[in-house]
């Protein structure tokens, strides 16, 4: 593996990794006044965007990493929506 898809997948690892505990604080809690509408809205537009990016470039590491985001972001918006 060279060290550009090394950097890719550590990227892509830690970007995703960074959804987890506001998607389970926001479940668990069942509180989300204070999280943006807007901002995870136009958040989840961005990695949408990457994610067709990625699929077009064919790279494996935006692939991976904006499907399990979209799906973290998707669910905070859920989220929002129900408890908000």
């Amino acid at each position: 593996m060279e060290t550009i898809d090394v950097i890719g997948y550590l990227a892509a690892v830690l970007g995703t990794i960074c959804w987890l505990p506001q998607t389970i604080k926001a479940w668990r809690s069942k509180e989300t006044k204070d999280l943006s509408l807007g901002t995870n809205v136009l958040v989840l537009v961005t990695m949408l965007l990457w994610l067709a990016y990625g699929v077009l470039a064919g790279s494996l590491p935006l692939i991976a990493a904006n499907v399990l985001s979209v799906g973290m972001v998707s669910a905070i918006l859920a989220a929002k929506f129900r408890y908000g």
